[in-house]
């Protein structure tokens, strides 16, 4: 999904508290280039929203009541794949976060972070890029890390040097362009070692090549 620089994106909150829903309203709706079409407070009704609203971005809590977030981002996935989820949280566990991942969401974000690390998020799965809370990624690795002799390890044995410093930049939420800018690579390049990694990794996008890292421990 692509939009001109003018377009907003347009942008579902799914959040069962209701000072958490206002006030993330309230400061999404600050942020220029966000439209905030609409609020549901448990994942019933979020999933039925997303697919009646067809917003750009979903932030959905994984504790709701009736579904949670994880299978409400499922059935929003299937349904209407092109819909970017931003998983919103206090949940911090490593078996929460990968089954996020796994259910489809784009990026995942902890309760209590900043505005500007929110607006990052949503900018990056708006843009198909990954995006995982610095402390979340941290806890995943180190809980990965004495796995090292998994079947992802060995997947990502096989690439250069190169595209692991690209991966690792994937998996912190960077966009081609950022990582261009932080390699001294031209955004050509970084697009080549990106479709280079998804490949090898023998994954279809971003979130699953930054799981695959998070599993083999990568970082």
């Amino acid at each position: 999904m692509t939009h001109s620089s003018d377009s907003p994106v347009r942008v579902l909150i799914v959040e069962d508290d209701p000072m958490m829903q206002l006030g993330l309203e309230q400061s999404l709706s600050n942020a220029s280039g966000i439209t905030v079409v609409g609020r549901a407070d448990d994942g019933y009704l979020g999933v039925k929203a997303a697919l009646e609203l067809k917003p750009d971005v979903v932030v959905m809590d994984i504790g709701l009541p009736r579904l949670d977030g994880i299978a409400a981002t499922q059935q929003i996935k299937q349904a209407e794949p092109s819909i970017r989820i931003v998983m919103l949280t206090s949940h911090t566990s490593e078996n929460e976060v990968i089954a996020a991942l796994s259910s489809g969401a784009d990026a995942y974000c902890v309760k209590g972070t900043t505005v500007d690390r929110l607006l990052t998020a949503i900018a990056a799965a708006q843009e198909g890029a990954s995006y995982l809370d610095p402390q979340v990624a941290r806890s995943v690795m180190d809980h990965l890390k004495p796995a090292i002799s998994s079947p992802e390890a060995e997947v990502i044995g096989q690439l250069s040097q190169r595209e692991l410093e690209v991966l690792k930049l994937m998996v912190e939420g960077m966009s081609n362009p950022e990582i261009a800018a932080q390699l001294y690579l031209s955004p050509n390049t970084v697009k080549t070692h990106v479709r280079g990694i998804m490949n090898k990794l023998a994954v279809d996008d971003r979130v699953q090549a930054a799981v695959v890292a998070l599993r083999a421990g990568l970082v």
